[in-house]
């Protein structure tokens, strides 16, 4: 019995470590989805506001349809998830100043300043959606790429683009007195687009050079040579040291976000599919630990139970280690001198050798 309590105790600690550790993953995976899930619905909303920001600084201010529906989307989410993400405080700021959005006014400057400070806000509601998920804690390198990729290089390439092309608008109309100052902004934002754009690049190839999905691959091929298209158009607009063609600009700056939705979804899909594999392998392994704890306490109980029920069921009898077997008769029980037999006594018909001596003497 002490035997078998000295090899469970140790049996019950390790079950116990690996028990522990495998909870810790899964609920940090589980946390990781919803990261995921909550940046899902945020990639329409960074598209929604730099459209509007477009069409406000050329005098539209009513907002569009797209930016109602991804509002209407992120409070959705915010709502299911944003206590597990601690973004509830986030987005009640940030929806309350796109609802002021169409309010802005003082011309073209003060107007982009303003979807300038929102969207600036939505970057950090991202970044506080990684952080608080965990996704840039990730241990594997090919999910933190890609979250690097889809929760900070995507959503700024499309923030700085478009205000890379609606510096350009402004450049067009800007007086003599403050050109230059809008012109030194322009140049800051196509600078900050390629330095967004290296980096998204480098962050998806880190993530495909190292990935055990066997679909990321060719899931980035088609949807990354369309974005890169829509930079090199992009770039060609700008006309960095020259006057920017803002039709050119604008055209590019429509199928450039197209790709990147793309992108941000091909992207999303796949770190969603990673997730889920893992949390399939954590729960097999759990019902694995589960299944050979089980038959460690069924092995120790029988182990306990087994010499109660063998000492139960021993025959009646003498004791073990006594010769059950009778000494038969005509044998001397005593031992010989020498070779340990037993001396055997003539007797031809009768059991006492003496009977015929006895006999004679009568007679």
């Amino acid at each position: 019995m002490i035997l078998t309590v000295l090899v469970l105790v140790p049996s019950a600690v390790l079950f116990g470590r690996v028990w522990q550790e495998n909870s810790r993953q899964k609920s940090q995976t589980d946390l990781e989805k919803k990261g995921v899930e909550y940046i899902t619905a945020l990639t329409p909303l960074i598209s929604a506001l730099a459209e509007a920001q477009s069409s406000a600084v050329q005098g539209v201010n009513a907002p569009p349809d797209s930016l109602t529906a991804a509002v209407t989307k992120v409070a959705a989410i915010d709502a299911s998830l944003g206590d597990d993400l601690k973004t509830k405080e986030r987005w009640a700021d940030l929806n309350s100043k796109i609802a002021k959005l169409p309010k802005a006014t003082g011309g073209s400057l003060a107007v982009l300043q303003a979807h300038i400070e929102v969207s600036d806000l939505a970057l950090a509601l991202y970044g506080a959606v990684r952080r608080n998920s965990e996704l840039n804690r990730d241990p594997a390198s090919d999910i933190n790429n890609l979250q690097q990729a889809v929760a900070i290089d995507m959503p700024t390439t499309v923030v700085r683009v478009s205000r890379m092309g609606d510096w350009a608008n402004i450049l067009q109309t800007a007086t003599p007195k403050t050109r230059g100052t809008i012109g030194v902004q322009f140049g800051q934002e196509v600078l900050a687009v390629q330095d967004s754009v290296n980096a998204l690049t480098e962050d998806l190839q880190a993530a495909v050079d190292d990935t055990s999905s066997p679909t990321l691959s060719g899931s980035l091929v088609t949807t990354l040579d369309s974005f890169r298209r829509g930079v090199e158009s992009m770039s060609r607009g700008a006309n960095p040291g020259g006057t920017p063609n803002v039709a050119t600009m604008s055209t590019a700056q429509t199928a450039l976000q197209t790709a990147l939705n793309a992108l941000a979804g091909v992207t999303l899909k796949e770190m969603a599919k990673l997730l889920e594999d893992r949390s399939d392998s954590l729960a097999y392994r759990r019902t694995e630990a589960l299944a050979m704890g089980l038959l460690a306490i069924v092995l120790v109980l029988a182990a306990l139970i087994w010499p109660a029920i063998g000492g139960r069921r021993r025959p009646d009898g003498p004791p073990i280690g006594e010769s059950t077997r009778d000494i038969p008769g005509g044998r001397n029980p005593a031992p010989a001198a020498y070779g340990g037999q037993y001396d055997i006594a003539p007797a031809y018909s009768d059991i006492d050798p003496t009977r015929r001596e006895r006999s004679g003497a009568l007679r």
